[in-house]
């Protein structure tokens, strides 16, 4: 029997209809995997804690963590127990590298159990096993034709990436508090988790309708007392006998703040749905094939607008041409911004070496001490006082 255009047609309705139909599956998929980063997040902090306090602290808590952990890699499992539905081998290689890690889970907890690995080296290995686990949502993305839905799967990973950022300051933060001081190299990790973060809810706050993001505003941005804290592990923080009641409360607003970002992200993930079912319906409400739909049709992807057509072929290297320079522009912007910032920290501490004869510590721990009495940041600090050098002259020490 020969092959018509009418039967290619009806074949690629039925495709495109299988296809929405798969997206769903894949949304219900992104959910388990959101809701297992979570948890994750919470045991990688809450090891982080233990291990930093030898056991001190956050026993209890790690303990109900890896049973919450276990609760929902079960559920994970079965979503992924017909692999069927999900396209293309770069999804499946993103999924079989997550498996991996989470495969060795059993081990890494059985290090932090017997103390035989360090806490960086323990929050690397979770770091890694979630990365791998949220790569697999953007790779959903590159099968979606829709634009509603490519669109709000998007949005949907920068928010999880800039949580999982906010994530490793939360263990970063626990680690450093609890040994009473942070190294250079920690603190530097911190300012990097805290700046990649905000780039993160900055993309998604721009592809969100404005109800969510004020929802965002509202509840997710970081409070005054968090912000406090941050600052003083940027700046010069000393050991005082008051780590154990400090980096509690530093993980409590951290948590509190990230579970504020899940119910967002669970909105983001009801969004995806909603737009594949949406799909779906005008799909399924097609009418019966008539000669004008063929007509419309074959105009649409091969005469005057076959523009659509190319584009939609070239939309997966447009995506990753985008995020590559996208990439590079947040971190030339960031690297710019840290010389910039620390450029008028040196002008500022000069001042004070020059006028009041300070040593370069003396002149940092000054900066630091007015930045925390006026809750501000230190470059903040730093910057007003050079701006009125010219007329504000110091009392030279005789």
């Amino acid at each position: 029997m020969k092959a018509t255009a009418r039967d290619f047609y009806l074949a690629a309705r039925t495709r495109g209809r299988e296809q929405l139909q798969d997206i769903l599956q894949i949304g219900q998929l992104t959910g388990r995997i959101a809701r297992l980063a979570h948890m994750l997040q919470r045991e990688r902090g809450a090891s982080n804690i233990w291990l930093c306090s030898s056991g001190r602290l956050f026993a209890a808590e790690r303990r109900l963590c890896i049973e919450q952990v276990d609760d929902e890699l079960a559920l994970f499992q079965q979503a992924i127990a017909e692999p069927e539905y999900l396209p293309g081998s770069a999804l499946l290689v993103s999924l079989a590298c997550a498996l991996h890690y989470l495969e060795r889970l059993p081990a890494l907890r059985a290090e932090i159990s017997e103390r035989q690995i360090t806490p960086l080296n323990a929050m690397e290995q979770f770091n890694t096993g979630l990365r791998h686990l949220l790569s697999i949502v953007p790779e959903t993305s590159n099968v979606v034709e829709d634009a509603g839905v490519a669109r709000a799967l998007t949005a949907l990973f920068c928010f999880m990436q800039g949580k999982e950022l906010a994530g490793q300051e939360r263990a970063i933060g626990a680690e450093g508090f609890t040994q009473g001081e942070f190294s250079e190299a920690l603190r530097q990790q911190l300012v990097d988790r805290i700046d990649s973060q905000q780039h993160c809810f900055d993309a998604f706050c721009g592809m969100i309708d404005e109800p969510l993001r004020q929802r965002y505003q509202a509840h997710c941005e970081p409070s005054r007392e968090m912000e406090q804290l941050r600052r003083l592990a940027c700046t010069r923080l000393t050991r005082d006998g008051d780590e154990p009641q400090r980096v509690l409360r530093w993980f409590a607003l951290l948590t509190t703040r990230i579970d504020a970002l899940k119910e967002v992200e669970e909105a983001l993930i009801d969004a995806v749905m909603a737009q594949a079912q949406q799909a779906l319906g005008q799909v399924l409400q097609q009418t019966a094939l008539n000669e004008s739909d063929m007509t419309r049709w074959v105009l649409g992807h091969g005469g005057k607008g076959s523009e659509r057509y190319l584009d939609r072929h070239l939309l997966p290297l447009v995506r990753q041409q985008a995020q590559q320079l996208e990439t590079m522009a947040q971190q030339l912007a960031s690297l710019q911004a840290s010389l910039e910032e620390r450029k008028v920290i040196d002008q500022a501490k000069a001042l004070l070496i020059r006028h009041q004869g300070y040593s370069e510590e003396q002149a940092w721990q000054t900066l630091r001490k007015m930045a925390m009495n006026q809750n501000k940041r230190m470059v903040e600090v730093a910057s007003a006082m050079v701006s009125v050098a010219d007329i504000w002259q110091l009392p030279t020490k005789g």
